[in-house]
């Protein structure tokens, strides 16, 4: 996490809510799929609990990467350990700006990688124990 500057308190200070994406729960994976490690998102959510900000949770669900039952189910016991989500999303991937990339002329990472469907939200839903 980047220091807590006395700015940085003061603004978290005058915020009502915080929106917070997890690219993936394991350290790993994560540094894999965005090039570096969640420590810092995790520890700023711990933070925000810690002195009672509120908190929505949300993560691209990706069908064989972020949908794992065991990463799935790690995401879930680090959610119950906060104290401050007031609401859970899960977004479904999808390829629409697959055309970006390739305008620039870089590889699309995802290229083989379907979209979720409806089907792979609800059971990562009930997974993660949410509605």
């Amino acid at each position: 996490m980047v220091p807590l500057t006395d700015t940085i308190k003061e603004i978290i200070h005058l915020s009502d809510l915080f929106l917070l994406d997890i690219k993936h729960i394991n350290p790993q994976k994560c540094k894999g799929l965005v090039g570096f490690s969640n420590e810092k998102e995790l520890a700023f959510a711990k933070y925000l609990s810690d002195i009672h900000k509120p908190m929505w949770i949300r993560q691209v669900l990706i069908p064989g990467i972020t949908d794992n039952k065991e990463d799935l189910e790690t995401l879930n016991d680090f959610l119950n350990s906060l104290s401050n989500i007031e609401k859970v999303e899960l977004l479904k991937y999808h390829d629409m700006g697959k055309f970006k990339w390739e305008s620039l002329g870089q590889a699309y990472e995802l290229e083989n990688i379907r979209p979720a469907t409806d089907e792979d939200i609800s059971r990562a839903k009930e997974i993660l124990k949410i509605n």
